[in-house]
């Protein structure tokens, strides 16, 4: 059976550029808290962004998808779901706004596990809060459309164990000051998707466990800039790293480090977009125009009109609309959607 220990994070020597990056975050980290006292309406309006991009993005991610504007009226309560992805939808917005509302008060255990599990389903008929009853597999589809098996999570019957052992050896972990707790977060994340607990939604109970643990660390960048949208922009370097993490991972021979590096890499752009939303904000010098332009082309993700007011609350809507309007025109922006729910980003040629 697997054995959970985490004290190679206290004797490995790291990459250099993995304790590089480790760093920058530790710094934005700092500028981010700076700035949270001095622009409260700022951060609080980049949180409802964000919430419907990670509502939408972490579900994405497992192809349950609906249309941009229900998205937006369910994470705004607006409007009850419709059919069963959009109760899927439902669920894990009311499981992330547990998390957002009060990280500090849930422990990491068992039960609190189940319960951000149940929260996810409970608008489903299938239900959640417990874990898997008969064997799962992890499957994939290659370039020529066939399934086959990519890993083999532990057996149900070893689950309970399983997962009580890791809390236990993630608890012991994090409170050893030689073990660095943002490499730590990653470390369990990829035990959790190798136990693969549930018979369904492990995918998106990772993405919220992995809000919970970077909040109770300190690192919120998440809250601001979605990160499981950032995931899911990036799937493809997910997956790859997640597959590469998990070989040999029955055995006790797995390598946590391409996992590790992906997840804080993730990290990272998520306070450099949070980053580039202030220098833009404190650009006294630079025009209402020029904001508004680098506010689209440094974007890793479409922004609406509303979301470019809601970053640069300053900017009208009138100047917004001239700007986007002379930039199709130039061909620095393609438009993606149409009418209300229309966004933006840099053309192709450009990044």
């Amino acid at each position: 059976m697997r054995k959970f220990d985490f004290t190679f994070l206290k004797n490995s020597l790291l990459p250099t550029n993995l304790l590089g990056i480790t760093n920058t975050i530790a710094e934005l980290k700092v500028l981010a808290q700076v700035r949270k006292r001095d622009f409260q309406m700022i951060f609080t309006k980049l949180e409802g962004i964000a919430k419907v991009q990670s509502v939408k993005g972490s579900n994405a991610i497992e192809n349950i998808v609906t249309k941009d504007k229900r998205i937006e009226e369910i994470v705004n309560q607006s409007s009850a779901p419709l059919n069963h992805n959009e109760q899927e939808i439902a669920g894990y917005r009311d499981a992330l706004g547990a998390i957002h509302n009060g990280f500090d008060y849930i422990a990491i255990d068992e039960q609190n596990i189940l319960n951000l599990h149940s929260v996810m389903l409970s608008y489903t008929q299938t239900g959640g809060g417990k874990y898997k009853t008969s064997d799962n597999l992890i499957m994939e589809t290659d370039r020529e459309g066939n399934r086959k098996i990519r890993f083999i999570p532990t057996k149900a019957a070893e689950t309970e164990v399983a997962m009580q052992q890791l809390i236990l050896a993630y608890m012991d972990a994090s409170n050893d000051n030689g073990i660095n707790k943002l490499l730590l977060i990653p470390c369990f994340i990829l035990d959790f998707l190798c136990i693969h607990p549930f018979s369904d939604g492990n995918g998106r109970v990772s993405r919220l466990l992995s809000l919970l643990l970077l909040y109770q660390a300190g690192f919120d960048a998440g809250k601001y800039i979605s990160f499981e949208e950032q995931i899911n922009v990036n799937k493809n370097a997910y997956y790859e790293a997640l597959q590469k993490s998990s070989v040999g991972w029955n055995n006790n021979a797995n390598d946590y480090l391409p996992y590790i590096q992906n997840f804080i890499y993730t990290l990272l752009i998520c306070y450099k977009e949070l980053d580039k939303r202030f220098a833009l904000i404190n650009s006294k010098n630079v025009s209402k125009r020029e904001r508004i332009e680098q506010t689209i082309l440094n974007s890793l993700l479409p922004l609406s009109k509303r979301e470019i007011n809601s970053i640069l609350p300053d900017a009208s809507v009138t100047t917004i609309e001239i700007v986007v309007s002379q930039m199709l025109k130039q061909g620095k922006v393609k438009k993606i959607g149409t009418f209300k729910n229309a966004k933006y980003i840099r053309t192709p040629s450009l990044i």
